[in-house]
């Protein structure tokens, strides 16, 4: 889903949708805080539907060493979180990831999304789930009408965000065992 089609979504469902305006609504308001509003419901998401993102990285230790430490951020700059590293030995630390072999590393990690702020183009294509977009609309809607309090519809929207972030699963894959042989208990 691109950004344009995301903001459609939020505009039809608090009815300030016009296909027509240049930003998708007359309402100026809205239109100036949607990008931020939506930056912040995307990273809430994605620390519970985390985000996939593999890299390899030649491990060779200096002379005379016998280990290797590199900073997460010398990974990728958006690294959230290590899920695995396969290939050779290593631990991580705080920060860091201390290698204990020397070989070809196959870095398995969650990462943060692009963030999108006001030059953000519309073509901006989500990194997410399309069950975390659909979350993401009532959380961008609730937020955008929290201050509205005559009409309490921020409220109403931001309790279904709510409901619909508990129904996540943030398993990527179910994992699954075979015993070829049988078992003797």
């Amino acid at each position: 889903m691109t950004l344009e089609e995301f903001k459609g979504k939020v505009y039809q469902l608090i009815e300030e949708y016009n296909e027509n305006a240049e930003d998708l609504t007359d309402d100026q308001d809205l239109s100036a805080k949607m990008n931020s509003v939506i930056n912040t419901i995307m990273n809430e998401v994605a620390r519970i539907k985390k985000i996939d993102a593999y890299m390899t990285m030649e491990v060779e230790f200096e002379d005379g060493e016998d280990f290797h430490m590199v900073d997460l951020k010398d990974v990728d700059k958006k690294l959230y979180q290590i899920n695995i590293i396969r290939g050779v030995e290593s631990q991580v630390d705080g920060k860091k990831i201390v290698f204990s072999t020397e070989g070809k590393a196959h870095i398995f990690y969650y990462k943060y999304p692009v963030q999108i702020n006001e030059e953000t183009d519309d073509d901006y294509v989500f990194e997410l789930d399309n069950e975390c977009l659909e979350a993401m609309v009532y959380g961008v809607a609730g937020d955008l009408l929290k201050a509205d309090v005559s009409a309490n519809y921020g409220k109403l929207y931001s309790e279904r965000y709510e409901q619909m972030l508990q129904r996540l699963d943030p398993r990527r894959a179910m994992g699954s065992l075979f015993i070829d042989g049988g078992i003797r208990v």
